[in-house]
């Protein structure tokens, strides 16, 4: 009996220790780094195995990697801003590239601002109107005392690469008849030297990711700090950044918080940008704001749960970006196996600055072999001439070259998911074609 009440004692004086030791832990400070238009495989930890990523594969091997992690757009201001706001774009205003949320938005920066953080920006904006978004701006040369600082602070780190121009890292530490060319690209030297480019200033963001990373190791925060690694959107190549397809929606997605989130692990639990919010805020300890369309995947995060969102959501307008088309509207789900795509105005031709001259010779060089080559050719005319409706197993067709929308043996599927993104859409308030037309025309934001 003696040794049965030690044992209940020593049980007991360990479980109030832990729970000390876990209501005494410190508000933890949250770090995001976000590249800038990085296709989400396009990193080591993710399976490419040319780029070089030694800091994100580290950040990957020290906590947990998201495979099916999802932005609702693929372009830059809306993207940042379902983020930032945990509101899906049609909804919080910021659907065109270039454009802002509706006034009066909130966004992560209220939050943890009245929860007393410190809440600073380092890098690229691109949202809008300031009222939204009152980060306190960090210079790169104040990073260390924004980091060093007693009170907990958020900080967001926002890269400019490696979005056009490629021009920064070594190029010559790449050799472009190794790559692998994706199916979706047209295999040509004017790609591959696009290639070599890109994959170069990858390397230099992850550069810069390290020493993020160094700094916040040196400042002794690394334990009370979450870590956030994600890649934003798809790359500037056709079937990415511009589309609703996965090159585009598809994130890379990067958590880490010592003695908290388990140690190389990975998730499938299906996670979109609109989450984030909610999902922090939870890990914080900060009661998150209703009216939110973002829900908290926390317990993924801390083991508890492996699955999340049933369905992920994705929009685009070409009309307010560059070059766009005057209307083309797109409307896309997907479940854990099926891609299920609505181009609303499919009848005219899909455009943007990639194809009326973004500065990169490989997609005028890909009109040049279309008219010799079939592969160049069918990719050509499929990025810009789209069906009314596209659908696509994901799970044997990862890359989206087979559409199976009217096939025998997957019209339920595609009832089933077209029900689903109506009602969505509803809910988001969305008409369509009639919203698009709401968009001015291009203009750029400051």
């Amino acid at each position: 009996m003696k040794i049965e009440r030690c044992i209940k004692y020593v049980l007991f004086v360990f479980t109030t220790l832990v729970f000390l030791q876990e209501s005494l832990r410190a508000a933890p400070n949250v770090v995001m780094i976000i590249a800038d238009d990085q296709t989400w495989t396009d990193a080591g930890c993710y399976g490419n195995q040319i780029v070089k990523t030694p800091n994100i594969d580290l950040l990957a091997s020290e906590g947990l990697r998201f495979d099916r992690a999802f932005t609702a757009t693929a372009m830059c201001a809306p993207t940042r801003q379902q983020l930032y706001t945990g509101i899906f774009p049609v909804r919080n205003g910021a659907f065109p590239n270039h454009s802002k949320v509706k006034s009066g938005t909130k966004s992560l920066v209220h939050y943890y601002q009245e929860a007393g953080y410190s809440v600073g920006l380092c890098g690229k904006r691109h949202f809008g109107p300031p009222e939204s978004f009152p980060f306190e701006t960090v210079p790169p040369a104040k990073l260390q005392a924004f980091i060093g600082q007693d009170s907990p602070f958020f900080l967001v780190y926002a890269s400019n690469s490696p979005h056009l121009p490629w021009n920064e890292g070594d190029a010559a530490s790449y050799g472009p008849q190794s790559f692998k060319i994706p199916p979706y690209m047209y295999d040509n030297a004017e790609t591959r030297a696009a290639l070599q480019n890109y994959y170069a200033e990858i390397t230099d963001f992850d550069r810069e990711l390290g020493e993020l990373d160094k700094i916040i190791a040196d400042a002794g925060k690394k334990q009370d700090t979450i870590f956030l690694y994600t890649s934003e959107q798809g790359a500037q190549f056709p079937f990415g950044k511009w589309t609703c397809y996965e090159v585009g929606l598809h994130v890379g997605f990067v958590m880490r918080w010592p003695g908290v989130i388990e140690a190389g692990r990975t998730t499938d639990a299906m996670v979109q940008y609109v989450d984030v919010l909610p999902t922090l805020l939870e890990l914080c300890e900060i009661d998150c704001p209703t009216g939110l369309d973002g829900s908290s995947f926390a317990q993924v995060v801390l083991g508890e749960k492996e699955t999340h969102n049933d369905l992920v959501y994705g929009v685009h307008t070409t009309r307010g970006i560059i070059n766009g088309s005057q209307s083309y509207p797109i409307r896309s789900i997907r479940d854990t196996r099926y891609k299920y795509i609505r181009n609303l105005n499919h009848q005219t031709d899909f455009s943007n600055v990639l194809i009326k001259g973004d500065g990169s010779s490989y997609w005028k060089s890909w009109l040049r072999d279309a008219s010799t080559d079939d592969k160049a050719k069918r990719l050509v005319e499929r990025y810009i001439k789209r069906p009314a409706v596209e659908l696509y197993d994901l799970l044997h067709d990862p890359f989206e070259q087979h559409n199976l929308a009217g096939k025998p043996g997957y019209r339920k599927i595609t009832r089933q998911l077209d029900g689903h993104l109506r009602k969505w859409m509803h809910q988001q308030g969305d008409l369509g074609h009639e919203t698009e037309m709401t968009v001015k025309p291009h203009r750029t934001m400051q």
